[in-house]
């Protein structure tokens, strides 16, 4: 599989949530002018920090006049999941130049990782033709949420409550198209139901601490579990070995 051929392969596989992040790119860009907030601050925003859940959980922060730890902090625990990305995707990228991987860490999103990785699994890429692949997913997505991002903004501006339309559920659907293939063992389903459960509790605590809490109850939630799964599994083998 040529360059060429690799890029369009990740490009190809990440059309259907391109689509999906139309309506999410646009809605975050009309919510920044419906905020009061300069045009070029969610542009700016979106090329350079280019990361939608954190873009958006700061943007509802920062109209709350919310401390600068609280939107930090908050943004980090939203965003600790790419750390769990990354790690999953070392093994195939250790052997590429360090620009490369820096590149790729930009670029890691939600939905890039959702398009490439299983392409890993099914043979469709290997440690030759996936980071091309990756980086095709990439372009294309930072691509459509720069646009999408200023189309927005001028949407926003041009259109009157815009962001009353209701666009947000591209985002809402989106995750729950990410989500549900990992939907498949018991510690995947305690961590969605807690996160769920514990964001529905929380909801009323101040300055979006409510997402904060519930994304760390559910992180935790799905590692011990996990653990407890391992520790199972490791105790069934043994006693298989010893009978």
């Amino acid at each position: 599989m040529n360059t060429f051929a690799s890029i369009k392969t990740g490009i190809v596989a990440s059309i259907p949530m391109i689509v999906g992040g139309i309506p999410f790119g646009i809605l975050f860009g009309s919510l920044a002018s419906s905020y009061g907030l300069s045009p070029w601050f969610a542009i700016a925003m979106s090329a350079i920090v280019f990361a939608g859940s954190a873009q958006f959980v700061a943007l509802g922060l920062i109209a709350l006049n919310a401390p600068i730890w609280v939107i930090v902090s908050t943004t980090f625990i939203v965003n600790l999941r790419h750390l769990l990305y990354a790690a999953d995707m070392v093994k195939y990228v250790k052997h590429l130049p360090f620009s490369t991987r820096l590149i790729m860490g930009f670029g890691l999103i939600d939905e890039t990782y959702a398009a490439v990785r299983p392409l890993y699994t099914t043979g469709a890429l290997n440690d030759k033709t996936g980071h091309k692949a990756y980086l095709g997913s990439f372009i294309a997505f930072y691509v459509m949420w720069n646009i999408t991002t200023v189309l927005g903004v001028l949407s926003g501006e041009l259109i009157p409550g815009m962001s009353e339309w209701g666009l947000e559920f591209a985002m809402v659907a989106t995750f729950i198209g990410i989500i549900t293939p990992y939907l498949k063992n018991q510690p995947f389903w305690l961590c969605l139901f807690s996160a769920g459960a514990s964001s529905i509790l929380l909801v009323d605590l101040p300055n979006n601490l409510g997402l904060l809490s519930s994304a760390v109850i559910g992180v935790l939630v799905g590692f011990f579990a996990e653990q407890k799964k391992k520790r199972h599994e490791n105790v069934t083998q043994f006693e298989g070995v010893d009978s």
